[in-house]
């Protein structure tokens, strides 16, 4: 096993370990592509999301929000192209019956190597397209009028909301309409861990401009993806910029800059953003009838507004940044000898820690320790993202536990904080522990966040 597939194994055993990331439906030996996310690995989310929405929307004008219903009319998905062209093509075994991706599959068997099966050697049939959205039904009727979609992607609720966001709020362009919601696609073969599957969060935006101002506001957003990979924490060693080409956009696309990151697995699409032009706009006005124009005051113009799309993977988006923050280093405690002990860690932005700092007493068993660590504890809660009340286990114990989650900060309450109210407050990547008064706590954990 090469070094970067051992580094994803021990990431994906740390995740389960620590509540991160559980196997879907796992007590039935799970479910291919589905993953269940725990109480740290919600609150990581939460704390992305929290990020994204403040960068993106709070601290802008021109932004406003929107959360679209998971299941749309079927007339949407075939205005949008997704009926007829949101498919990818499928080989079978015709041995072992499993199927494959051709276009994963076939390259990668080599110069006059006929199409084998690469589970058991045998032939793959023909490539055929596999339409990848989740049919389901509407109402009682079992007819084609009944047929509907779980939505594979989000940017739609936002396309068909264009003029109910316009008659609401009339905003002046450019602007934007955000949203963070869930899309599922039937992949073929998901894989790679959190990077491929078939249900999963995006973080995306339309943003509405004047068609021969496209090109300095692709331009614009291509700079603010960068500042976001820098705000969560991503080397920027790890992320390239890739040209799609003619032939290989989607459908929709005049334009589309792919921003790859280094996963353990390999360089894999991080996030993307795409000039879609007039083409949704354009297709959803047609085919509903309803006009989807937008009519400058000033100038008195009426015109169907270009699109850039910033589109960004919440589940990818958490996986780069574990993968980011994992390491293993020597800090800390020592064991029999002097030699030091090897610990694991997640380094990551103390604005994006699960756990934002963790309160022990010394000693459990000290009915006084515990009640003023219970008391400092109480007053963190109001003023952090989140606190965590620890005492299990030795103080050594404690620590690592924390350094696995990723907690930033650990607070110690001992007897000299009972004597003259100071309490040791331990840095998670340094190990350094200063005393502090504890009325001091919340100041100097809040300007890292």
């Amino acid at each position: 096993m090469s070094a970067e597939n051992n580094k994803l194994g021990e990431l994906v055993s740390l995740l389960k370990r620590r509540g991160f990331v559980f196997p879907g439906s796992d007590i039935y030996g799970g479910l291919s592509g589905t993953w269940d996310w725990g109480h740290l690995g919600v609150l990581l989310k939460e704390r992305i999301k929290n990020e994204w929405h403040k960068m993106f929307v709070r601290e802008r004008e021109d932004m406003v929000t929107l959360d679209a219903a998971l299941i749309m009319n079927a007339e949407v998905w075939k205005a949008s192209g997704h009926v007829e062209g949101f498919s990818d093509p499928l080989v079978a075994c015709e041995k072992c019956k499993r199927r494959f991706r051709a276009d994963q599959i076939i390259p990668t068997l080599g110069v006059g190597i006929g199409p084998h099966c690469p589970e058991c050697g045998g032939p793959l049939s023909e490539p055929r397209q596999f339409n990848m959205m989740f049919e389901t039904r509407i109402g009682a009727a079992e007819d084609s009028s009944s047929v509907a979609y779980l939505r594979p992607e989000t940017a739609q609720g936002i396309f068909v909301n264009f003029k109910n966001t316009l008659d609401a709020y009339h905003p002046k362009l450019p602007f934007g309409i955000a949203q963070i919601g869930k899309a599922f696609r039937n992949e073929i073969t998901p894989r790679d861990f959190l990077f491929r599957a078939r249900e999963f969060e995006q973080m995306e935006i339309e943003y509405f401009v004047r068609p021969k101002e496209w090109e300095e506001h692709f331009e614009r957003w291509r700079m603010l993806l960068h500042g976001w990979v820098a705000r969560i924490g991503i080397p920027e060693s790890a992320v390239h910029e890739v040209e799609v080409p003619d032939g290989e956009r989607a459908h929709y696309s005049r334009r589309t800059i792919d921003f790859e990151y280094d996963f353990p697995f390999g360089r894999k699409e991080l996030y993307g953003l795409a000039y879609r032009g007039d083409y949704d706009l354009a297709q959803h006005s047609e085919r509903s009838g309803v006009d989807l124009s937008y009519s400058d005051e000033v100038t008195g113009e009426r015109f169907i507004p270009h699109v850039i799309e910033p589109s960004l993977g919440l589940d990818r988006t958490a996986l780069a940044v574990l993968a980011s923050a994992y390491a293993e280093d020597e800090l800390g405690a020592t064991v029999a000898g002097g030699a030091s002990e090897k610990r694991t860690v997640l380094r990551l932005p103390p604005a994006l820690a699960p756990i934002s700092a963790a309160v022990f007493p010394l000693l459990k068993n000290k009915p006084e320790l515990v009640a003023r660590a219970r008391e400092i504890y109480r007053a963190l809660v109001p003023a952090l993202p989140a606190v965590m009340f620890d005492d299990n286990g030795n103080i050594g114990k404690r620590y690592r536990r924390q350094d696995e989650i990723g907690t930033p900060w650990c607070i110690t309450v001992d007897f000299d904080t009972l004597a003259d109210g100071t309490v040791t407050l331990r840095d998670r990547d340094s190990g350094v522990q200063t005393r502090i008064p504890a009325e001091e706590i919340v100041a100097a954990i809040q300007t890292s966040l």
